[in-house]
């Protein structure tokens, strides 16, 4: 398969990321959480044609998890990443079924997330990739202050990179600065073939997060620079060190001044060119 070149705007936005928080040293082994949605198509795209480019020299595989949803078939992926040529894990766990016996005050989407989250750690561990990358990007990071903010009292958001509870993966967020615009034009521009995920649990009705991101549309419309002075807020957040709050076994961050939570040899610095959240 020939090379897919994502935008510039958004391999610049993921080589500024990667180079701001330290997330990619010289031979690390990376495993992508893959969901076939647009972003972590995306996030695969644009870590190949860094692993083509970039110095530092690193290996990187996939994962996706099935969670045996009649709404959710990413089983197509499998002859995509077959045609890639990147090593690829694929689990299908009844997280749905298990869902309605052990779930115990938490959301469907807080359980389903926790249970794949595991299932990516356990994927890494047995196959020796010491990073886990996943593909949430500025907007979703603006989403989650805003809630935390309205529904939590505390200031908090995504973290761009953080060791995790059991201190043995790092965890990063390449996408943090860039846009959901930019994922959006790419997957169509380029024709991925994205899985779209309808899980009745989190559409049947309004949930906390589309309030969000239908406020910060609004808010977007009458201040352009929204989501540039949201970064600027929101970056000493996401530098705090420790588990992110939500990892099992673990209630909050620690702080840290340190961008980089894992000592190893030569980092891949990022594209310091552009805006990087612009698209």
């Amino acid at each position: 398969m020939v090379p897919i070149t994502p935008s510039r705007s958004l391999i610049t936005a993921v080589g500024r990321a990667i180079g701001d928080y330290a997330m990619i040293r010289d031979g690390d082994r990376i495993l992508l959480g893959l969901s076939g949605g647009k972003d972590s198509l995306s996030l695969l795209h644009g870590l190949r044609h860094l692993q083509r480019r970039a110095p530092v020299k690193f290996q990187l595989a996939a994962c996706t998890v099935d969670p045996r949803s009649p709404e959710y078939d990413p089983s197509p992926l499998k002859a995509y990443m077959a045609d890639l040529g990147v090593p690829y894990f694929y689990e299908s766990q009844p997280i749905v079924e298990s869902a309605s016996q052990h779930m115990k005050g938490d959301s469907f989407c807080a359980y389903c997330s926790r249970m794949r989250r595991g299932i990516l750690y356990r994927v890494a561990r047995e196959n020796g990739y010491n990073v886990l990358a996943l593909a949430q990007h500025l907007d979703d990071l603006a989403e989650s202050f805003l809630m935390s903010a309205f529904f939590g009292g505390k200031l908090r958001t995504m973290q761009a990179h953080y060791l995790n509870d059991a201190g043995d993966v790092r965890v990063i967020r390449p996408l943090v600065y860039a846009r959901e615009r930019q994922t959006r034009d790419f997957a169509a521009r380029a024709g991925l073939p994205v899985i779209y995920e309808n899980c009745p649990a989190c559409f049947a009705m309004p949930m906390q997060r589309y309030q969000m991101k239908a406020l910060l549309a609004e808010q977007e419309k009458l201040h352009p620079r929204l989501f540039a002075n949201l970064l600027t807020t929101m970056k000493p957040l996401m530098a705090l060190q420790g588990p992110e709050a939500g990892e099992q076994g673990d209630s909050s961050a620690a702080l840290s001044p340190d961008p980089s939570p894992a000592r190893g040899g030569g980092e891949l610095q990022g594209t310091r060119g552009g805006r990087g959240n612009e698209t």
